[in-house]
């Protein structure tokens, strides 16, 4: 079982349900009327998206982006690519960007400084995860489903090598499955 590979389990599935009906019903009441475009961050934020869009009692779109700054790897590399870019502009329209956890804040800010660019009518975030305590850009999201803490999380979309994101929770994985 996956969740044997845990230390601990931070979220239950029960909580994050709890939190994104409550992230949706919010979003759905700021952004009626404006039909936004709802951008998922691939590969980690796709189960969070899939449910917090079907929270969200409005007109909407969605789009994806996949963005990486990590690769393979534990730590982020600093370099952001993008992998794949969206299917259509958002000059004049209302984005909505969906992260699975926001830590450095590097990615994050270069998505939303690129959407800028293109001309958005506006762009906010909305984050499952916020981890505050590993930030080193300036950046936060509009709306905050939990803030965790500095440990290394898997689970709900989010993973280590690939692996762990079909897990309905969020974990802390246990240290030797990284440490080599």
């Amino acid at each position: 079982m996956l969740k044997n590979d845990m230390s601990e389990i931070l979220v239950s599935e029960e909580q994050l349900q709890e939190t994104i009906k409550k992230l949706g019903a919010t979003l759905a009441e700021d952004y009626r009327g404006k039909d936004p475009l709802v951008i998922c961050i691939l590969k980690g934020a796709i189960f969070f998206m899939a449910d917090l869009v079907r929270a969200m009692d409005c007109n909407l779109e969605i789009d994806f982006m996949d963005v990486s700054s990590y690769g393979n790897e534990f730590e982020s590399s600093g370099e952001v690519r993008i992998l794949k870019d969206l299917g259509q502009s958002v000059k004049d329209r209302h984005v909505i960007i969906v992260e699975d956890i926001i830590d450095t804040g590097r990615t994050l800010k270069h998505v939303v400084e690129l959407l800028k660019h293109r001309q958005a009518a506006s762009v906010k975030v909305v984050t499952l995860l916020d981890k505050p305590e590993r930030r080193e850009e300036a950046i936060e999201a509009d709306y905050v489903g939990i803030e965790v803490p500095n440990k290394f999380v898997v689970g709900y979309g989010l993973d280590f090598k690939q692996f762990y994101r079909n897990l309905p929770c969020i974990g802390v994985l246990k240290p030797e499955f990284y440490e080599n």
